[in-house]
């Protein structure tokens, strides 16, 4: 038991490290800006970048590794990630920084991708929602102590610490995995045609849509969230790392939340959540009225982010164990595929929204996906209905 929670803090690290060099770009948009003489909207578009090259390479890397140990898959990966955040520790240019950022999303999604398959792997059937619940924790944790500590740092000692201290983080990640996740740890060996197996099940092809368009409805909004406190909310930046440390807070709610819903209801109360959602995405403009309504919304709205997590990503293990035990890493995988479909999604609306409309659209815009969510999960929960009834 104490082997199982020593790596299970080494995978919830393995995600916190991710999600902090992902997630970061949020809390420091204006001094990117600044330092590289570009428009913040540009900048913004690094988020884009980021999410649509982790969506696109990961299926891709994660067939190829899937067919090789993934212990040392995960190392190797874990290394060029930390190359990758050297390069934007040193960038001189924009260019040089966007090809950084490239680097970094190339392996995070796999990465993320076999974290999870070690937590599947190691975790007893009844910890098994526990421990996946907090590896989606970690990258909560990263927005709570990453974006606004990063932010602090950024203002009082140049954004390019913030990337220093992810490269110390990702070299004592490193001489963690080596010491204690299994070396061993093989998923069934099959081709790449009978990886790809899992793509034929109804369930999966219903359900790997839903975190994309779940988080496309967030980050219309979120993406531009530091603007939004300080330009339309109108609160200082002091009170602005506050408020996004508060913001973090709430996110690992969710992810707790999440896990909860893994043991009692899972998918059937989403369809409820995404009501929920809509309205607040509608009312948001108005929300920007009031700076402190404007944060309450705010907060409902990311408490709500994560709580897809758990239960879509028990599902596609199930299924996957259940019919295609080959296609482990691949149905690990889908989840962060999609939700980074959906941030690219999401990102590239808000800037749209943003450039062409002004930052009040932002929160009507989403609410056009959290429609599309919705009905996707009403047609999952009637697959899962007809799956469990034909058994």
């Amino acid at each position: 038991m104490k082997q199982f929670k020593i790596q299970s803090l080494i995978l919830i690290l393995i995600a916190f490290t991710l999600g902090i060099s992902e997630f970061l770009i949020v809390g420091i948009l204006d001094d990117l800006s600044a330092q590289f003489n570009v428009s913040v909207a540009a900048v913004g578009y690094l988020v884009t970048i980021f999410a649509l090259v982790y969506a696109v390479s990961t299926p891709f890397i994660t067939l190829l590794i899937g067919k090789h140990n993934l212990f040392w898959g995960l190392f190797g990966l874990m290394g060029i990630f930390t190359f990758g955040n050297i390069l934007s520790f040193i960038s001189p240019n924009f260019t040089v920084f966007t090809i950084s950022r490239i680097i970094t999303a190339l392996v995070s999604g796999v990465a993320i991708s076999i974290a999870l398959s070690f937590a599947g792997h190691i975790a007893p059937l009844p910890k098994r929602g526990w421990l996946l619940s907090w590896v989606f924790a970690g990258f909560s944790i990263a927005s709570v102590l990453g974006v606004p500590l990063g932010t602090w740092i950024s203002t009082n000692l140049g954004w390019r610490i913030s990337f220093l201290t992810i490269i110390i983080i990702s070299f004592i990640t490193m001489g963690l995995i080596l010491a204690s996740l299994p070396r061993d740890f093989k998923q069934q060996a099959s081709s790449i045609m009978g990886q790809l197996a899992l793509l034929k099940d109804r369930r999966i092809q219903v359900g790997m849509f839903l975190p994309m368009f779940n988080l496309a409805s967030i980050y219309v909004f979120y993406t531009y969230l530091r603007p939004i406190l300080t330009t339309q909310l109108h609160f200082s930046t002091g009170m602005l790392t506050i408020l996004l440390f508060v913001f973090g807070i709430t996110n690992i709610i969710g992810n707790r939340m999440s896990g909860k819903l893994t043991e009692g209801p899972g998918l059937n109360v989403m369809p409820q959540v995404y009501i929920g959602q809509f309205v607040l995405l509608l009312i948001m403009p108005l929300a920007f009225l009031y700076s402190w309504v404007g944060v309450l919304v705010l907060m409902l709205l990311i408490t709500s982010m994560p709580l897809l997590g758990s239960p879509i990503q028990i599902l596609f293990l199930q299924v996957a164990e259940e019919a295609y035990p080959q296609s482990i890493v691949l149905a690990s995988s889908l989840n962060s595929i999609f939700s980074n479909f959906g941030i690219a999604l999401g990102s590239a609306t808000g800037g749209v929204l943003v450039s062409s409309i002004g930052m009040n659209s932002v929160g009507p815009g989403g609410a056009i996906y959290t429609v599309i969510t919705f009905g996707l999960t009403v047609w999952l929960i009637r697959l899962n209905k007809k799956s469990k009834a034909a058994e």
